[in-house]
């Protein structure tokens, strides 16, 4: 083994690693802008249940949804 050799893979994962920051910053972006005009996480199907000082809150449906965005648009960019 060179001693070259495993700098690339440091690379790598330093690129991976970037990418992935990047698309989080992103989509944290969308998120936030898109929270003010479609009130996510108040989608019919959310589970919300208060009981005096308890509250619990399951967005079932939002998470459906976000699920099948992310997967559609994953799905484009994997062509």
């Amino acid at each position: 083994m060179k001693g070259g050799e495993g700098v690339s893979g440091w690379e790598g994962f330093g690129r991976l690693l970037m990418g992935l920051g990047a698309f989080l910053l992103i989509v944290g972006g969308l998120l936030a802008f898109f929270g003010r005009l479609f009130h996510w996480g108040r989608l019919p199907g959310d589970i919300l249940i208060q009981r005096g000082n308890f509250t619990f809150y399951f967005p079932l449906m939002t998470s459906l949804v976000l699920s099948l965005l992310l997967t559609l648009i994953l799905n484009l960019f994997h062509r």
